[in-house]
């Protein structure tokens, strides 16, 4: 039960770091040729740690809404198989033990990781606990993202900072995702009062304001990768349409009973989402590594200066 209310099943959100390295080495090929496999292994270690801190604490304190969840009152602790103080103690442990770790890599990793920290502090614990205020909950729980990120690229890149157009597409394609779980835990419930009751913020959304919410992250989502895409390499606007059907496709997902997006975990059982999400991801690589000359000419953009790792 201890393990489990530190969700190592959640792990898997690392690979959201790992876009802040793979985008480290697209602007400084040089890095590749450094030692920088100890680091990102580190990194990863000290990431997971801290995940596992944000999620032990977020289940002591939501113990108490989580028993009037249809599902989640079966979790460890609402369901009586933890002692409470031991819990504090592992979430203790595991945040020293994360931000002792993430000291050995580098200054801004620690930082970022510290961050990381705090942002679980922050969403879970009052007087703040923005998780219980409207829209600040979504964009408080998706900042993890662009922290994420630069995890991701401080593991490899110690003195730069990554883009400001991609660390904000990045924290708005997260605020869509925990919009589109909201969503589905909404309908779900099927009863704004015991919503209310289980999530503060539900005593002010409905289905239209969270569809509308989904709406417009998704569209600055795109603006501001939009912006990454045309600043540095734009090749990758061949992508877009992909990337439109991949919205598209999670709030599909959302919308169907008992839907997965309420559990991210669990997404791998959406065999055809899995499946166009990896196709997404090859085409973004293959794009990244790739120059198309005529595109520049077509759309009269000038070429940013520097070469990638790879070039088809």
């Amino acid at each position: 039960a201890y393990i489990a209310i530190a969700r190592p099943d959640h792990w898997f959100k690392i690979v959201f770091m790992l876009l802040g390295a793979m985008l480290a080495f697209f602007i400084d090929p040089d890095l590749f040729h450094t030692q920088w496999h100890l680091n990102v292994l580190i990194a990863i270690i000290a990431a997971c740690l801290i995940a596992s801190s944000n999620y032990v604490i977020n289940e002591v304190l939501d113990a108490p809404t989580d028993r009037l969840h249809p599902t989640k009152c079966n979790r460890p602790i609402p369901s009586g198989r933890i002692f409470i103080p031991l819990a504090y103690i592992e979430w203790i442990i595991l945040s020293i033990a994360g931000l002792g770790i993430a000291y050995c890599v580098n200054l801004p990793f620690f930082l970022s990781a510290l961050a990381f920290n705090m942002s679980g502090i922050s969403y879970n614990i009052p007087p703040l606990r923005t998780k219980d205020i409207p829209y600040i909950d979504v964009l408080s729980e998706s900042i993890n993202n662009p922290i994420r990120l630069f995890l991701g690229w401080f593991a490899v890149i110690p003195d730069q900072i990554p883009p400001l157009s991609i660390i904000i597409a990045y924290w708005m394609a997260g605020a869509f995702f925990m919009t589109a779980k909201r969503c589905a835990e909404y309908r779900l419930i099927n009863d704004p009062k015991v919503a209310s009751s289980y999530r503060s913020s539900f005593g002010h959304y409905d289905q239209d304001k969270l569809v509308m919410s989904e709406v417009f992250y998704a569209t600055a989502c795109s603006l501001f990768f939009g912006i990454f895409i045309i600043r540095y390499h734009l090749e990758l606007i061949l992508a877009a349409p992909c990337i439109a059907g991949f919205f598209s496709y999670y709030v599909g997902v959302s919308f169907k009973p008992n839907s997965k997006a309420q559990n991210p975990e669990k997404l791998y059982r959406e065999y055809g989402f899995v499946f166009y999400a990896c196709a997404l991801l090859i085409v973004l690589l293959v794009l990244l590594f790739t120059r198309i000359p005529s595109l520049y000419e077509v759309f009269n953009v000038v070429p940013y200066r520097f070469n990638p790792l790879w070039t088809f």
